[in-house]
């Protein structure tokens, strides 16, 4: 399979612009093949789209028109889950290739660009991934509702890498790394060991996303002269709508490299329960 594009812009515009959720993955997984061998130009002509294209299926909703989603182990709750969760490694492909394309322009080292591609094939590898395991339980992507709001990070921080890395990698990752363990404990209770597996796999590999948009923020901080805690916070507090939520799993957030220092205090105390372990 050859690649038919010759510089990481065109790369990047190939995959935003591409609605079909299998050929996305497939150019993400070819165009990410084709960085790593060095068949990549590192240019970037012209900006991204500002919303990546999205197939006909599933139906986009609004956050609060999204249907109730059950925590009980029926095949229908576990595919409900398991789609949700594909909409958003879908959505974490885009995310990456826009911040390849919108920001590597800057000047960033060239282990920027090699981090975020890379993050972009494991979220294609994800999503592929998922999609199995709904095919194996008879259903498929799209064949459920889907909330909007993703995308909604991606526009509040276009104009700011710090920004971004602040809220897409160091909040909305982090999250997944919070309550992904609690989740793959109770699809074990339900027994489906096949989906509790690909999620913990999905879970490790998060970590280092986490840490890659941990270690791009400090190199941003460092050049700017900011203190990152205090930097983060404050870009936090502008950018993101929603508030931080307990509980943490502060063992796969240290792995990040991403301390409590951050997120503590910031964190409203009510609602505390124990942490993810």
């Amino acid at each position: 399979m050859t690649c038919s594009v010759s510089c990481l812009g065109e790369a990047a515009t190939a995959v935003l612009t591409t609605a079909a959720p299998l050929e996305k993955v497939r150019l993400t997984r070819l165009h990410a093949a084709a960085w790593r061998d060095g068949l990549l130009s590192p240019a970037v002509p012209a900006p991204p789209p500002d919303r990546p294209a999205r197939p006909d299926r599933p139906e986009l909703k609004l956050p609060r028109d999204m249907p109730k989603r059950g925590r009980g182990g029926s095949a229908q709750n576990r595919i409900a889950l398991l789609h949700a969760l594909a909409h958003i490694e879908l959505n974490a492909i885009d995310l990456a290739w826009d911040i390849v394309a919108r920001f590597a322009p800057l000047g960033l080292p060239k282990g920027f660009t090699d981090d975020w591609i890379q993050v972009a094939d494991d979220e294609a590898r994800h999503f592929q991934m998922l999609e199995t395991r709904l095919n194996e339980l008879g259903s498929s992507y799209g064949d459920l509702p889907a909330h909007d709001g993703l995308w909604q990070a991606a526009t509040e921080t276009a104009h700011d890498l710090a920004a971004r890395l602040a809220v897409v990698p160091m909040v909305l990752e982090a999250r997944g790394l919070d309550v992904t363990p609690d989740t793959v404990r109770r699809l074990r209770d339900f027994g489906d060991g096949e989906s509790a597996d690909l999620l913990q796999t999905i879970h490790d590999e998060e970590i280092s996303h986490v840490a890659a948009g941990r270690r791009w923020f400090v190199h941003l901080c460092a050049e700017r002269g900011a203190e990152p805690v205090a930097l983060w916070q404050e870009l936090v507090a502008r950018h993101f709508r929603g508030g931080l939520k307990r509980p943490f799993n502060t063992a796969s957030r240290q792995l990040a490299g991403f301390g409590p220092e951050y997120y503590e205090p910031i964190t409203p105390e009510i609602d505390r329960r124990p942490e993810t372990r």
